[in-house]
């Protein structure tokens, strides 16, 4: 008998191999796929690995382009998606381990995106119609033991069928309101593909509608009354007990109370301690607003941080709702896998000396706890992911601590009977505070100590005038809230529903998202004439139907069945005034291209404008007069190009954000003759030989971003060094006088 582990990852099938093995793993490999070979008391045991989905869904029975269609059927996804032509070897590699086996155990993450990738694996490679499961949050050897001494007979089919449904349903939506969005926009007789999806429109909507309080927004004039002076000979702003006046009559009363005063006195002393709890442990959106309002690493990025550092071992599942975490993941030992850091050394003895009763919150999960450090010592963590990794142990050791007392003092202070509040919050025990540093960021202002009846000298009174401000753009972080506060979405999908509209154009933006003009008016066209595709109680309706599917109070094929009728109903809809939605549409993609291709005025004729275009050799910038102005100016390849908007205070020329991967955004000048590329005195750089080819020579070449080295055998070889600056400086000198 020779049973097969399913694994979603080869990282994880190295770790199960490895805690499991009654001696060393053996590996091996089929086209460069790894799998491994162990014994397990009397069995044999073959660790295989998938890459994610090895399986997506198609149409059935291809008619040619219409809609709306649902007949679906899983393929393998390398044959319907050229990016995923690399999961084929692990398909193939799957198949062939499979024939040595007689036993089938899934061990793919536990939660419905994990299970639908190990019951494909299992029915359409394994050929088998049931499995047993492994359901783990770490991979540490202690627990995927007992997850393996205690597996499951059976799939967890609550689970996979909520999967399964959830991927059909979003298939019916994405493909059938896609067609109709590019049908609509066809009849006009233009040509664009358009993209929405169950749950990117209403994302949309949110998005917009924010868009439109904000362009909707009239401030409203306020005033307040501000008393800078000094108490005890420090500095302190105390301001008017009115707070914000709306009738700028009555502060200009005040401010004539308190003209030519030297002194208040202060009538009032007010103190108030209050007891500030722990925070509760990281779910997955939880981390990702922390990670955001901490190091500003988006929620993507924090997701894919916290995946491999769960594939490392050295925390547990990081796609969890659960703000708890139980007993059972046995605190004392994970407090004393991180004393062995010596960063955590002197916390850990003192999280070790409360009653470690952890502070939790009110969500659960079915499948895993919070997110918490395993106590394994990781390996040496580059920059971003040692930050979400300190980040994680920080919060899991403060939710052991203490609460902390904080003291707010407040002190009213009379100037010709006008009242001026002296207000500050300082810590007076810290509690949890130290197991949380540097991440929390509370304002600490103590007060002077100073008694009613005691004198404030005055330094000057200022009216200040203040409007109302418009609400705040959603940001990455805030935007994955809005989403969870409106059901839209699961904790794993979110972010990518939002990185989703960004690709799409239908928004911008880095720390805050603004709608662009071709998301507003996409978003307004489909609210108008099909309202349901937009709305969120619909999506959300349907995201608690498959709640009820994993807990077996819902069939998949009625949720389904009710999916479809009302998709039918909106397709309806839609063909009915496909003219008027396509007429919107195309203005809005005509709009939007000219606004996203627009570079500036030409500098040469003076006459037309530069324009974007994608040419044979990839894009570039003309002239709209063309062919009477010729003026052309390059892009540099491999990079991708927005307009910018400013023009170079060195030649007037238009400049242009180039944004390349793994590198920050850079506004340059589109003019390759600019000033501010130029080098003086080039003549005197040194050539030297190549350090890498060592046949070529390194000679000064020039770029749309300035000049640098380049070796004179490119394109054979293509090293690139940055100028010396030391050297650059010293030629830019002036000769010394004699």
């Amino acid at each position: 008998m020779t049973e097969l582990i399913i694994t979603e990852k080869p990282a994880a099938s190295l770790k199960i191999a490895q805690a499991l093995a009654h001696g060393k793993p053996i590996k091996e490999s089929n086209n460069g796929v790894p799998y491994y070979k162990i014994t397990h008391g009397n069995k044999d045991i073959i660790v295989g690995c998938a890459v994610g989905h090895l399986y997506g869904l198609t149409q059935k029975n291809k008619k040619g382009w219409t809609f709306p269609v649902f007949d679906v059927e899983w393929t393998p996804t390398f044959e319907s998606n050229k990016a995923s032509a690399f999961s084929k070897k692990y398909l193939n590699t799957l198949k062939k381990i499979t024939k040595e086996c007689d036993e089938f155990t899934v061990a793919c993450d536990y939660d419905i995106e994990g299970e639908v990738i190990g019951l494909n694996v299992v029915r359409f490679i394994c050929k088998q119609k049931d499995a047993s499961r492994m359901k783990f949050s770490t991979l540490t050897k202690d627990e995927l033991i007992k997850a393996y001494e205690n597996k499951s007979k059976t799939l967890d089919w609550g689970q996979a069928k909520a999967g399964e449904t959830r991927h059909i349903m979003d298939w019916y939506y994405g493909i059938n309101i896609s067609r109709a969005l590019t049908a609509a926009i066809k009849s006009t007789g233009t040509f664009k593909i358009m993209s929405s999806g169950r749950v990117q429109a209403p994302a949309l909507k949110i998005i917009v509608d924010r868009e439109k309080e904000i362009k909707a927004f009239e401030p409203v004039p306020y005033w307040e009354v501000q008393l800078l002076g000094s108490l005890k000979k420090i500095d302190i702003e105390a301001w008017h007990k009115e707070g914000k006046f709306w009738e700028k009559d009555k502060a200009e009363t005040v401010m004539k109370n308190v003209k030519g005063q030297k002194q208040g006195t202060i009538t009032k002393v007010e103190t108030k301690q209050f007891k500030q709890s722990p925070p509760v442990p990281f779910d997955l959106t939880s981390l990702q607003v922390e990670a955001y309002r901490v190091f500003r690493i988006s929620p993507k990025e924090t997701l894919s941080i916290a995946q491999d550092l769960y594939s490392s071992g050295v925390i547990s599942y990081p796609r969890t709702s659960s703000q708890k975490l139980p007993a059972s993941i046995n605190y004392n030992k994970i407090l004393n896998g991180l004393e062995k850091q010596d960063q955590y050394k002197v916390l850990v003895k003192k999280v070790l000396a409360t009653a470690l009763k952890p502070n939790e919150g009110k969500k659960s999960d079915p499948a895993h706890p919070a997110i918490y450090p395993t106590g394994e010592v990781p390996k040496e963590l580059k920059e971003r992911i040692g930050k979400i990794y300190d980040l994680i142990v920080k919060r899991f050791m403060a939710v052991f601590g203490e609460p902390a007392t904080r003291e707010t003092v407040i002190k009213e202070i009379d100037v010709n009977k006008e009242p001026f509040i002296l207000k500050g919050t300082r810590t007076i025990e810290k509690g949890w505070h130290i197991f949380y540093e540097p991440y929390l960021k509370l304002e600490e202002q103590e007060l002077p100590h100073a008694g009613k009846g005691e004198k404030a000298d005055i330094k000057k009174i200022n009216m200040l005038d203040k409007e109302t401000q418009p609400p705040k753009r959603y940001t990455p972080s805030s935007i994955i809230k809005a989403l969870e506060a409106k059901g839209l979405g699961t904790k794993a999908t979110r972010a990518a529903i939002v990185d989703t509209l960004f690709n799409r154009y239908y928004v911008e933006g880095t720390s805050s998202i603004t709608a662009t003009d071709i998301g507003i008016k996409t978003s307004e066209t489909l609210e108008k004439y099909v309202p349901k595709i937009v709305d969120d109680a619909l999506t959300r309706h349907f995201e608690v139907e498959m709640d009820e599917i994993r807990e077996k109070t819902k069939k998949e094929e009625d949720v389904l069945l009710e999916a479809k009728t009302v998709l039918e109903g909106i397709i309806k809809e839609f063909k009915k005034n496909e003219k008027e939605v396509g007429k919107n549409l195309a203005v809005a993609q005509s709009d939007a291209w000219k606004k996203a291709s627009t570079v500036g005025k030409c500098p040469e004729c003076n006459k037309g404008e530069l324009l974007m275009k994608k040419g044979k050799y990839g894009m570039f910038i003309a002239c709209s007069t063309h062919p009477d102005c010729k003026a052309t100016f390059s892009i540099p390849t491999g990079a991708f190009a927005k307009v910018s908007e400013k023009i170079c205070e060195h030649c007037n020329h238009p400049m242009i954000l180039i944004i390349k991967k793994r590198r920050q955004p850079q506004e340059v000048c589109i003019n390759k003759e600019c000033k501010s590329k130029k080098i003086e005195n080039e003549h005197k750089i040194k050539e030297k030989p190549c350090p890498k080819c060592k046949d070529g020579t390194m000679v000064l070449r020039k770029s749309m971003y300035g000049s640098f080295l380049g070796c004179n055998k490119y394109p054979k070889c293509r090293t690139i060094e940055k100028l010396d600056k030391k050297e650059d400086s010293e030629d830019k000198k002036p000769p010394k006088k004699k």
